[in-house]
């Protein structure tokens, strides 16, 4: 018995336009039929990265699935907390998109995770719409980290529903400051809420000592660099204190619904 038949992906006729495609967390087989369809119809690749000439992590997952013939457009995002360089470089990323759309060419600006949920690609559309409002737009959705970090940690044999029954969903970037967390966790368990924490990076060796002091440390799960071939996902008390990569995060859940089989 032979190995599964190649995909065929069918694509239509391309207008000019920009597409901000969500490309997930990192495994290129959580790409969506419509993201597929929507980089093949591209003549234009446009991906972010963080410095001239570096890689870009959104176009490293895209890159099983794109052609040859597509040029690259990379797009410079600095990571700096500086308002100014930000703003000048959502600005020029929409100008170079629409430069790319006036000349008839349909575009693809690639967004690691997903395009509407902390992503540049949001300020990229904001910037769109401000500075050519006229400029055909439209946005495939992708997979959070989030959602694929639960969905991976449960098929490993770690069970982790995001939300159950009546209960909430909290995702948000890691706190700051231990103060900011332990009022942050007190309103989520009055109301039920578990807890998504983003870009937990340099701040685990403090939160891992708070939830272990909150009794929260067993039953929360950490995920880093989800579906790459370095990828991390544990009980969060397996993992020591230390600084994580970046581009980590932290499940929280502080109890469980009466309800369950």
């Amino acid at each position: 018995m032979g190995g599964p038949a190649p995909l065929q992906i069918s694509v239509g006729a391309a207008t000019a336009g920009v597409t901000l495609v969500g490309v997930g967390p990192g495994d290129p087989e959580l790409l969506t039929v419509a993201a597929l369809r929507a980089i093949r119809a591209a003549a234009v690749v446009a991906y972010p990265v963080a410095q001239s000439g570096g890689d870009g992590m959104a176009a490293a997952i895209a890159a099983p699935w794109l052609l040859a013939e597509q040029r690259r457009l990379p797009l410079l995002f600095p990571m700096v907390a500086e308002a100014p360089p930000r703003i000048a470089a959502w600005h020029a990323a929409a100008d170079a998109l629409a430069v790319e759309v006036a000349a008839g060419l349909p575009v693809v600006l690639l967004c690691e995770g997903d395009v509407s949920l902390f992503a540049s690609s949001s300020y990229v559309l904001l910037a769109l719409r401000q500075r050519h409002p006229h400029c055909p737009l439209r946005l495939v959705a992708g997979v959070p980290a989030v959602c694929a970090a639960a969905a991976t940690a449960s098929a490993g044999g770690i069970p982790w529903p995001l939300a159950l029954q009546s209960e909430g969903l909290l995702i948000r970037p890691t706190p700051e400051t231990a103060g900011e967390l332990e009022h942050l966790l007190d309103q989520a368990a009055a109301t039920a809420t578990n807890v998504a924490l983003l870009k937990l990076g340099q701040r685990w060796p403090w939160v891992r000592s708070l939830l272990d002091r909150r009794g929260l440390l067993e039953g929360a799960l950490l995920a880093q660099r989800v579906g790459w071939p370095d990828q991390l996902l544990a009980p969060a008390s397996a993992v020591p204190s230390g600084e994580r990569a970046y581009f980590s995060l932290l499940l929280i859940r502080q109890g469980w619904p009466a309800v369950l089989p």
